[in-house]
């Protein structure tokens, strides 16, 4: 059978110092072409046998890189499960992070104009990547046309998540960006078959004030007044969406005099909207802290 990764040679030569930091794995060890292109959410290449083609699987812990900034390139990544972020870092040691990946992203992509990678990747959890050496992929697209658009499709839809974000955060305000920021997470869970109500932040208020141009402060502001309001709940470290069309459409926080005639104003929560029965909502500090 050809697989799509020799299984008698060492995966990636070029970054053995990375590969070796993946730990042992104990779930997939290969996916073939089709369970590929459902992860990726892109049509299956017609006329090829599912055992044609294998895909490794490399697992991270959390806190490990992925990549280094100025790596060789040579091999993108899929996300099969857990949470990452890409970040630049400056010549002071600044981190500017740039994207979360989660299951279904393609990351790496940055590598292919230099032949080295421009950012960096950490995993925020325990991860199980899939990767897609770039020669292969090359030489996949060569024989499957279809394939080779569909995986550009996939290129293209990150780089305009990218924009996007680039575009609202020159035009939104802090609270609006916290808003629209918990409104695709929401969303992005409900594409990978989760609960868009209710899901755990990988991220620290840092990170996501790095992604959103923010300070710390003002996104652990803003979320409290998201709780006070009774837009969000908080648990723990789960965030419950209470109403995602007051987050996706706020422009302004209303002035803190008027937020306790709004939370009064709120209908109880639903029975599936309650994350734990008789439990208070914590403070954002709370939860970062737990």
């Amino acid at each position: 059978m050809q697989a799509f990764e020799n299984r008698t040679e060492p995966a990636l030569p070029l970054r053995a110092t990375n590969l070796e930091a993946g730990w042992q794995r104990q779930g997939k060890l290969w996916s073939n072409l089709k369970e590929l292109c459902a992860l990726l959410r892109i049509p299956a290449v017609s006329g090829m046998a599912d055992e044609d083609l294998l895909f490794q699987h490399v697992q991270f812990k959390t806190g490990q890189r992925i990549h280094t900034i100025g790596q060789p390139f040579d091999t993108l990544y899929i996300v099969h499960s857990g949470f990452l972020k890409t970040v630049l870092i400056d010549e002071y040691g600044n981190e500017q992070v740039l994207s979360f990946p989660m299951k279904g992203d393609l990351f790496g992509v940055d590598g292919i104009h230099t032949r080295r990678y421009a950012s960096e990747a950490v995993a925020l959890s325990n991860c199980d990547l899939i990767l897609l050496p770039f020669k292969k992929f090359i030489a996949l697209g060569r024989t499957h046309i279809e394939l080779e658009q569909a995986m550009y499709s996939v290129m293209s839809r990150e780089l305009v998540r990218e924009q996007s974000m680039v575009s609202m955060l020159g035009a939104l305000s802090a609270e609006a960006r916290v808003a629209r920021f918990l409104v695709s997470l929401s969303e992005r869970f409900a594409e990978m078959g989760y609960s868009s109500r209710l899901f755990n932040l990988r991220m620290t208020r840092h990170e996501i004030g790095s992604y959103l141009g923010l300070t710390l402060e003002t996104v652990s502001r803003t979320l409290s007044a998201f709780n006070e309001i009774g837009y969000i709940t908080v648990d723990q470290k789960s965030i419950g969406i209470r109403d995602v069309e007051a987050l996706r459409t706020l422009r302004r926080l209303p002035p803190s005099t008027t937020r306790g005639r709004q939370t009064s104003r709120k209908a109880r929560p639903a029975a599936e909207d309650v994350i734990e029965a008789g439990a208070e909502p914590a403070t954002w500090d709370q939860l970062m802290s737990a």
